[in-house]
């Protein structure tokens, strides 16, 4: 199956969003409190109906950008935020994306993407990072579905896409998941590596 712009957008009209909980959850809410520097340049890719981006937002971080293959969700987005600024809003597929940014926040797009393009994943997230830039998010510590999304995972695959490209300072099991995800994810926070 192709989970292409036709896909995301039936998602969507159908209100099939079993992803989306309706406010940017507790673990990324958390880390982004303790954030200090407003300028940091972030991309929420995936971002949907981007709860993420509308805190961040609220926070005065004026740099947050969301990318997502449908319309849809940003168009919510703006709509909710009529002061967010529309060039932000991105609707474009991740991997066309060509524009550095110093973090990106992983929060159910990479369970989304089916299984063969992780390492893809992983390389153009790298690509898309300054140098010493983050991936900060959660990820699934659990199978989940093979023939659709959410596809799950574990911490050893994961480091398997990762390590070769960034430093795993964190990949731990996330102490305040929302309920249902409870013992099922795993918080991380990874830094791009310079080439040698």
């Amino acid at each position: 199956m192709i989970f292409d712009k036709t896909f995301w957008d039936e998602r969507y009209k159908d209100k099939n969003m079993g992803w989306d909980i309706g406010y940017v959850s507790t673990p990324l809410k958390t880390y982004f409190d303790q954030l200090t520097n407003k300028d940091l340049k972030i991309l929420i890719p995936g971002g949907g109906n981007s709860y993420e981006a509308e805190y961040l937002h609220n926070l005065g971080f004026k740099n947050v950008y969301v990318v997502d293959i449908s319309s849809i969700p940003l168009k919510g987005l703006q709509d909710r935020l009529p002061d967010f600024p529309p060039e932000h809003l991105i609707h474009s597929n991740f991997f066309d994306l060509d524009m550095t940014f110093d973090l990106i926040i992983e929060q159910t797009f990479f369970c989304a993407l089916d299984k063969s393009y992780r390492p893809k994943y992983a390389s153009h997230a790298n690509h898309l990072l300054n140098s010493k830039g983050k991936i900060v998010g959660l990820l699934f510590d659990d199978p989940l579905y093979e023939d659709h999304p959410p596809f799950g995972g574990n911490k050893e695959e994961y480091i398997s896409n990762f390590n070769s490209m960034f430093s795993i300072e964190i990949m731990a099991s996330c102490y305040n998941s929302i309920e249902p995800r409870a013992g099922r994810e795993l918080f991380i926070k990874m830094i791009k590596k310079n080439p040698q």
